[in-house]
């Protein structure tokens, strides 16, 4: 079974990696029918999130607790019309 999917033309790059790692890469994209740019296409994306992620965790864990519970209670007073 092949899995070709349709992609835009775009240019090409090459990028230097060693054999282990391209063939590792290569198999992870094979195992989810994508090709290795999609696959890190996905990767990049997932790193991103990550990034995001932690840097929405360190915003909350620096906010003042009175900023916080203001937070809280707004939520409650929204969740409170929701039910």
């Amino acid at each position: 079974m092949s899995y070709h999917r349709y992609t835009p033309p775009m240019p090409a790059t090459t990028i230097k990696v060693s054999t282990e790692l391209r063939d590792r890469l290569k198999a992870q994209a094979a195992a989810e029918h994508l090709t290795l740019g999609e696959h890190l296409e996905r990767l990049a994306e997932l790193d991103d999130r990550r990034r995001r992620l932690e840097a929405l965790g360190f915003a909350i864990r620096e906010t003042p607790p009175e900023l916080l519970q203001s937070y809280r209670d707004e939520t409650a007073a929204w969740n409170h019309l929701d039910a």
